[in-house]
């Protein structure tokens, strides 16, 4: 009796134990690593003279199929979209447009299969038969970048024409086709021996070729050859979730080309459409369209007269135009009613033609509802002043004038080479320059004016920027006298004086490109991110030199400015041209004030693939997020 209590108090203890120690029971053990794998297909993989019209594989475990509509690709292309279904263990892919003779059929599942637990991907998985004698198992495969980035291309299809005319990419869908993943990768699979052209297309309207502008495509100035050879490759195998065993040389077929990279892009003269205008204040209003147009919109009213009626503040590419009223009596009037006439693009025959619109402009805030707010002000003011006046203090006799700010980034120090911009709210209807004073500070604590240039900003009418011809280390002011600046308004600038400095060479740093190989007509970008240019300096004798650089991390990118017109430029694909290549140097570096750096830097050391640095990506090295298996468990080996 004694023994079975004591039996029962032991017992009773370990299980307070464990109660009170959860984490040390079992953690249910290492998560599944294996991806599932196939038990049964039909018709069989690589079957010849199928008739099946509808595809089932079955799988070991529970599986699911990740977006199918973007993963999964058949080729040749359907023109009835196919049906995929998955449930439990089993995928089915239904094909309805009619089974072609003697022709080798993929489906393409990408990365898209995983178990229905973990997530382990089956990987590359591409299943095929054919309707006739031969099964073609030949393979195209490579990459796309967008070609003014180098940034991978995610969904755009590639393929092939046994047809070497260049006229088939826009007259007729692919013969073969793959599609790229989030690295723009791509594979075209069952190709049959013989020479092929190689295209690419956004296809917006999916008819499998390019038939419309705003279609980003690419295409690959060779012919192809597809062919394969012996090859092997080195495959791991794990004695445990952190332990290697042995590495094995793993014969296998290599199907090449293999690494073709193909550089996408949109053309010039996009689908110009009109979108939209707004009117926040009375005195301005903008139009917007999708597109740059030589053509300068014109305006006839119907319930004013147009005629010099505004002032046009325009883009270079006319895709954004501000029209500000002169009138003060035709701001009064709410609604404005005329006629536009605009250049646009037919979608019908892709040319573009002028169309007139009728359209009504009403402000967003009316100058009733302004009034009413400038009354609410001047009773605020005059109880302000009759408050002061019960004080004994001094009051201002009359309301003091709404200014026209000054604005424009200026810092307290600037580089010799940099101007001191100006910028206004509205045009200008007077800019007295003689009231513009540049005054240098001398050694003695005098001011001496000096001369300098008003250059107008060459994008928008309201800007400005102040060139002299500065002196490192010396400090320099502005003055701007009151009234000096009348806008469109009737407003006048207040009396204006800010002061600045110019940097000296130990303030900055110099950045000095060796450029061996590349091509005479490039154009080099210091960069701070992949949308921000700090400066660009064309090649000279393989060099492009970057003074008076702030300290900090930059990037760098390089384009073949083969046109000389220091921007870069598309292709066309009716000319067979080209965008104009793009290079990043691969690694981030670092300005050091009073330092000079000298990078060499080879366009082609580094794969265009790489070359672009990491955190200026916006696809990232690891498609998915989520954590695999293996990391899973090799945390959990760690923990232990």
């Amino acid at each position: 009796m004694k023994q079975t209590r004591y039996i029962l108090l032991l017992l009773l203890s370990i299980i307070v134990i464990a109660c009170a120690n959860p984490g040390a029971g079992p953690d249910g053990g290492p998560y599944d690593e294996h991806p599932p794998y196939i038990v049964d297909m039909s018709p069989k993989l690589g079957q010849p003279n199928a008739k099946e019209m509808k595809v089932r594989i079955v799988f070991n475990e529970n599986i699911k199929v990740e977006n199918p509509t973007e993963k999964v690709t058949i080729s040749p292309p359907q023109t009835i979209t196919p049906t995929i279904k998955f449930s439990g263990k089993k995928i089915s892919v239904e094909l309805h447009d009619s089974l072609l003779p003697n022709t080798t059929y993929t489906i393409d599942f990408s990365d898209a299969i995983e178990d229905n637990n973990e997530g382990n991907p089956l990987g590359q998985f591409t299943y095929y038969f054919s309707t006739g004698e031969q099964v073609d198992t030949l393979e195209v495969s490579g990459n796309i970048l967008d070609a003014s980035n180098l940034e991978p291309i995610k969904g755009m299809l590639v393929g092939l024409y046994a047809d070497t005319v260049d006229s088939a990419f826009t007259t007729r869908g692919f013969e073969r086709l793959g599609r790229t993943d989030a690295q723009g990768r791509f594979s075209i699979k069952g190709v049959t021996p013989g020479n092929y052209r190689l295209y690419a297309v956004n296809d917006q309207d999916n008819n499998f070729y390019f038939s419309q502008k705003g279609e980003m495509l690419a295409f690959y100035d060779k012919l192809i050859v597809p062919s394969c050879y012996p090859d092997v490759r080195q495959d791991t195998l794990w004695r445990d979730t952190i332990t290697y065993d042995t590495i094995l040389n793993v014969p296998f077929t290599h199907f090449v080309p293999d690494d073709i990279v193909l550089m996408a892009f949109l053309e010039d003269g996009q689908s110009r459409h009109f979108l939209k205008t707004e009117r926040k204040t009375p005195e301005v209003f903008t139009t917007f369209f999708t597109a740059p147009s030589t053509h300068v919109p014109t305006i006839k009213g119907l319930n004013f007269d147009a005629t010099d009626a505004f002032v046009e503040n325009r883009t270079k590419g006319n895709d954004t135009i501000q029209y500000w009223l002169r009138d003060t009596l035709l701001m009064q009037q709410d609604t404005l009613r005329f006629v536009y006439a605009y250049e646009m693009t037919d979608d019908s025959t892709g040319m573009n033609v002028i169309r007139e619109d009728t359209l009504e402009v009403v402000p967003r805030k009316t100058m009733k509802k302004i009034r009413e707010e400038q009354e609410k002000e001047f009773e605020k003011w005059e109880k302000a002043q009759e408050k002061r006046r019960k004080r004994g203090e001094t009051v201002e006799e009359k309301m003091p004038p709404k200014f026209l700010p000054i604005g424009g980034r200026r810092s307290a120090m600037i580089s010799p080479v940099q101007n001191v911009p100006i910028e206004f709210e509205e045009p200008l209807l007077r800019f007295d320059t003689a009231a513009i004073r540049l005054l240098l500070s001398t050694s003695d604590s005098t001011n001496v004016e000096v001369p300098f240039r008003l250059i107008p900003d060459a994008h928008d009418i309201r800007n400005f920027k102040i060139m002299g011809e500065w002196r490192p280390g010396q400090n320099y002011e502005v003055h701007i006298d009151s009234a000096a600046v009348v806008g469109l308004s009737g407003r006048h600038t207040d009396k204006l004086k800010f002061r600045f400095s110019i940097g000296t060479d130990e303030n900055y740093g110099s950045v000095f490109f060796l450029l061996p190989d590349a091509p005479e007509t490039a154009v080099v970008q210091l960069l701070k991110d992949d949308k921000k240019v700090v400066a660009q300096v064309p090649l000279q004798d393989q060099r492009a030199d970057f003074f008076y650089v702030e300290p900090g991390e930059y990037y760098a990118r390089l384009f073949d400015d083969r046109n000389g017109n220091g921007v870069w430029d598309t292709g066309e694909f009716a000319t067979l041209k080209q965008p104009e290549a793009t290079y990043y140097f691969p690694e981030a570096f670092t300005v050091r004030a009073n330092w000079d750096a000298e990078i060499t830097w080879k366009l082609n050391v580094v794969s265009l693939l790489k070359q672009k640095p990491e955190p200026l990506r916006k696809a990232k090295t690891n498609d998915k997020e989520k954590q695999t298996a293996r990391q899973r468990n090799l945390e959990r080996e760690k923990n232990k």
